[in-house]
């Protein structure tokens, strides 16, 4: 896959953890796992999105109710892998 050469401006704490983490690595590498793995969270999201809208179409709005407790679930679960990849490393 061609590359891309580009500037990018980041936290310098969370530029010292990368460096630690990765060591001899390239940076370069890490950065790009990490954007890949943004991409797909927002390709996600963005399929939810679509998928309400398409569930509100044929049955009606979405009590907020239930929006909250899907976004408690998430939540959740975000925070639940948050804990395992960090017990992993």
């Amino acid at each position: 896959m061609p590359k891309e050469k580009v500037t990018l401006t980041l936290d310098s704490g969370n530029l010292r953890d990368l460096r630690a983490l990765v060591g001899a690595r390239s940076l370069s590498v890490a950065a790009d796992a990490a954007v890949r793995s943004y991409l797909e969270r927002l390709r996600h999201l963005g399929a939810i999105d679509e998928w309400l809208v398409e569930l509100e179409r044929e049955h009606g709005p979405i009590p907020f109710e239930t929006l909250e407790w899907a976004a408690r679930l998430v939540g959740d679960w975000n925070s639940s892998r948050s804990k395992r990849r960090r017990r992993a490393s």
